[in-house]
């Protein structure tokens, strides 16, 4: 399945270039219009991140998300920043299915989990951002990649999948922004070893080939964020080449 993504900073349509809010790129279009054009292109379920609540919950973009939420045709899943409870209970207010959770999952999983137990599995995404070093660990850096949590993938996981985990949010950092393909070897070694799990692959995607080679891996879904907003190729053709779209 096809995800477009859309980062919003005041209000505006943005990318980051590997979480780096020094390396911005606007784009001109409003996020109403991008998700409308989606959604006639046939995009099932839509991500935004909230890039100033991400920096301070107390600036998230209510009135800009209120706009986009709910939807009838697609399932919306929104992140940015989310740090208690009163954040995942605003955001499911406001018509989102799903909540993204990022570093708040690294650094307080057991806070986490219990939301995963008392909304379901089905209403939080976890978003897992990777840093892969030279032997091969799969560490999770947090705040836009800045700290390192100390904490290895697979050690975060199995709580999560016991409490009922259903999303998880993955990205190769090195990949991120770069349009240049994305890590298809980690996807398919976490997809065969966690299959309880909807994996979504995030990052690197500049080309129908790099969706194609992610088709053996199993993953669930294909995070599109830059790649469609400079017309690499169009969402039509996006879910044109993935199996079963």
């Amino acid at each position: 399945m096809m995800i477009p993504a859309i980062d919003l900073i005041n209000g505006e349509v943005v990318r980051l270039y590997q979480g780096d809010y020094e390396q911005k790129t606007n784009y001109q279009y409003t996020v109403q219009d991008r998700q409308q054009a989606y959604a006639k292109a046939g995009a099932k379920v839509m991500h935004f991140v909230d890039l100033d609540g991400a920096k301070d919950s107390t600036k998230r973009q209510l009135s800009t998300l209120k706009t986009v939420m709910d939807h009838p045709e697609m399932i919306i899943q929104v992140g940015g920043g989310i740090r208690c409870q009163q954040d995942v209970d605003q955001l499911l207010a406001l018509g989102a299915d799903r909540v993204v959770i990022g570093s708040l999952a690294i650094k307080e999983p057991e806070l986490v989990i219990a939301w995963v137990k008392a909304y379901g599995g089905d209403k939080i995404v976890l978003a897992l951002d990777i840093k892969i070093d030279e032997q091969g660990n799969k560490t999770l850096p947090t705040h836009g990649w800045i700290e390192d949590s100390g904490v290895n993938l697979e050690d975060l996981l199995s709580d999560y999948i016991n409490a009922g985990i259903k999303h998880i949010l993955c990205t190769d950092i090195s990949k991120d922004g770069t349009l240049s393909g994305s890590n298809v070897n980690l996807y398919t070694e976490l997809c065969q070893n966690y299959p309880s799990i909807q994996w979504q692959a995030s990052g690197g995607i500049g080309s129908l080939e790099d969706i194609k080679a992610l088709i053996p891996t199993g993953v669930s879904g294909v995070i599109l964020g830059r790649s469609l907003l400079e017309g690499k190729f169009t969402l039509e053709e996006a879910i044109a080449c993935w199996p079963n779209a």
